[in-house]
């Protein structure tokens, strides 16, 4: 008998062994969102780490595999183990120091797998899965380890295999810029592409990939996978020598996003960047403030004026005071000065810029001074035409000599090839300088405003003082290309804006402006141009005309009035590429922005959102039934209405047309005398 008990007790024992070994190199987990829709499973099938992703029970993401691949060391993609799974739910509201509302909910379960390779290296990753109403995020962490030290990362093998051939919007992958114009393709179309990526499922779902927390590494393409449809994987912005990322432990990647909504306006209202970013770091960031600007700088673009000294110069010591002037009566709080500092005859060489001396036409101390002396700041400029080595040597001084003259905001500029050669905009190597320049900035009170950049991932919540990019096909290209078609800006919401503020720099009312260039022109109406105010979210916001082609025009006090911080945002409306409607509120007042690709169209706009015991003025800007983008821009109707939260406006928008809505509380007096809205028939 004893004998048997021995015998049962180890064919027990071996079955345990074997079980745990299988459950140890095939294991399951899940996390869901708050509201159980969103559901992402890690996998451990034979060593190899996978994940999925469900939406309301639909597969979005299915088995896709997670690894990477080292330069002169084993790859970790396989061999694992898991060595412990946990969980834990965050639920917190934060209040970001700008942006499109004015407080966010940071609600999310979290999967957390520590996997060690069953090898003889037994190295050790850690993999961080996190669930929001909104999408998932997801990272690796490399952890301090006696055999991961140093290391040099040539593949990052995180795949995502959709579900379809669904519908995208997308940009081909570029090193060094995202200024170009969006396609919409099947999925199988998109080989390789820039992030965000957007997509439309057949069942009508919206899903963006993108990423969160760009810190010290490269940034992440993705690329079509020979022989599997359907599918993507991460393809990172090399070195010169072709390595990915140079690294030591510990460390982690930025999150890789896939953002998930049931309707195309919910892509717009998710705050999933930014809750994927550390809090923020600034102590007191009292001196961050958003704002409207003005510049000397369209004038460059259309050839009325030139960056560099000479005849035509813009930055001369005279017409930033006449800037200044036009600012300071309309209330605008801030100017741009583009070409004050010497150098730009020098264009594409190495140290070309001298970033504290301006030419002798241009006193920076008067200019200051006078500015404000009329309640108007200076945005200084930083255009380093790529050399960022040079930008490194000039840094220190060119700050601390803004911070010492009281301004408090520069827009950085990296126009041109990268210099030293061979690094990218993209690249590791310049992720870190972009940093560099946010946190030297913080510490000299200074805001950024950065143009070829990196793209935004949510950074700006750990260092707010990063307030706005380019990164963009942005107004400039309608001055001297083939322009931006009507259905550009229905595209930017849902794709490169879904990324973080953009820096497209609205308001021209010239559209045409034949007087310095004949065969170019803007491809929107004014009214347009008004509603890209409320549509495109910028806390550094430009009225980005001529001085002169604002005199006199009714239109401009939308622009006066507009503010560039919001308390609440809302889409209404919106399908990409053809429409959007957006409302936001500032304070107690509501401002409404629709605008249309090259068809002209009719949307409504119920009110529901104003409170239902109180009575609005609607102060409505909208395309003249006569107007067109091609044959008669600035053809456009203002009107005043009393309306209530039970009314619904009609915007009706001419081809490559807007409305803009500012809707105030009605005082006595407008309650009296002004008429109803009725809508359009």
């Amino acid at each position: 008998m004893y004998n048997f008990f021995k015998l049962l007790f180890l064919v027990s024992l071996t079955l345990t062994f074997i079980m745990c070994s299988l459950l140890k190199n095939n294991a399951q987990s899940a996390v869901s969102s708050p509201d159980g829709k969103v559901n992402i499973n890690f996998i451990l099938k034979d060593g190899v780490p996978y994940y999925s992703v469900l939406y309301d029970g639909d597969v979005v993401i299915q088995p896709s595999s997670l690894g990477f691949r080292f330069k002169k060391i084993e790859p970790m993609n396989k061999d694992f183990v898991v060595l412990d799974m946990s969980t834990k739910s965050i639920n917190e509201t934060w209040q970001p120091v700008w942006g499109k509302t004015n407080e966010i909910c940071n609600h999310y379960n979290e999967l957390f797998v520590k996997l060690k390779e069953e090898t003889e290296l037994g190295r050790q990753i850690h993999l961080v899965f996190r669930a929001y109403n909104d999408g998932i995020g997801f990272r690796y962490i490399l952890p301090e380890q006696p055999d991961l030290k140093d290391f040099e990362i040539i593949s990052e093998e995180t795949l995502f295999r959709f579900t379809g051939n669904h519908t995208a919007w997308w940009i081909p992958d570029e090193y060094d810029s995202y200024e170009q114009l969006y396609k919409e393709t099947p999925l199988s179309k998109a080989k390789a592409v820039n992030t965000p990526i957007t997509m439309k499922t057949e069942n009508g779902l919206y899903l963006s990939v993108h990423e969160a927390d760009l810190t010290d590494y490269a940034g992440m393409t993705l690329t079509a996978v020979k022989g599997e449809p359907n599918t993507l994987e991460s393809n990172l912005v090399p070195w010169p020598d072709d390595v990915k990322v140079k690294a030591s432990t510990p460390h982690r990647t930025p999150w890789r996003t896939i953002q998930i909504s049931a309707d195309a306006g919910g892509l717009i209202e998710s705050n999933l960047i930014v809750n994927l970013n550390d809090p923020c770091v600034i102590e007191d960031p009292s001196w961050i403030k958003p704002m409207k600007y003005m510049g000397i700088w369209w004038g460059m673009h259309i050839g009325k004026e030139t960056w560099h000294i000479g005849p035509k110069h813009g930055a001369t010591t005279a017409n930033s005071k006449r800037h200044i002037d036009f600012a300071a009566k309309h209330g605008i709080p801030a100017l741009l000065i583009e070409g004050w500092n010497t150098g730009w005859e020098n264009w594409g060489k190495e140290g070309a810029f001298n970033l504290t001396t301006p030419y002798p036409d241009f006193d920076l101390k008067e200019v200051v001074r006078y500015g404000r002396e009329k309640g108007v700041v200076i945005i200084g400029h930083h255009e380093t035409g790529g050399d960022a080595a040079d930008y490194d040597r000039q840094i220190d001084s060119a700050f601390a000599l803004y911070q010492k003259l009281g301004i408090s905001a520069v827009k950085t500029g990296y126009a041109g090839r990268i210099f030293p050669n061979g690094q990218h905009h993209h690249g590791q190597w310049m992720v870190n300088h972009y940093r560099s320049v946010v946190e030297n900035a913080a510490e000299h009170h200074i805001m950024i405003d950065a143009h070829e950049p990196i793209k935004p991932t949510g950074i700006s919540r750990t260092y707010p003082n990063m307030m706005t990019r380019e990164g963009v096909r942005g107004m400039e290209y309608n001055a001297w290309s083939d322009g931006n078609p009507p259905e550009h800006t229905t595209i930017l919401p849902f794709t490169r804006m879904l990324a973080g503020p953009l820096d497209y720099t609205p308001g021209i009312f010239d559209l045409t402006f034949n007087r310095y260039k004949k065969y170019n022109r803007v491809y929107t109406t004014l009214a347009k141009q008004l509603a890209l105010y409320v549509v495109l979210y910028s806390p550094l916001q430009m009225a980005a005309d001529l001085p002169e082609n604002y005199k006199n025009q009714p239109a401009f006090t939308f622009i006066e009035n507009v503010p560039v911080n919001w308390d609440k945002t809302k889409v209404l409306n919106a399908e990409i590429g053809d429409f959007i409607c957006i409302a936001r509120k500032n304070g107690d007042n509501w401002y409404i922005g629709s605008i249309t690709d090259e068809n002209a169209r009719r949307l409504e706009i119920p009110l529901t959102f104003l409170d239902s015991d109180k009575k609005y003025t609607a102060h409505i800007y909208t395309d003249a039934p006569d107007a067109d983008w091609e044959s008669n821009p600035t053809a456009i109707k203002i009107n005043k209405y009393l309306v209530s939260h039970s009314d619904t406006i009609t915007a009706s928008l001419a081809r490559g047309g807007g409305q803009a809505v500012r809707i105030t509380p009605a005082t006595e007096k407008e309650i009296k005398t002004l008429k109803d809205y009725t809508p359009l028939k």
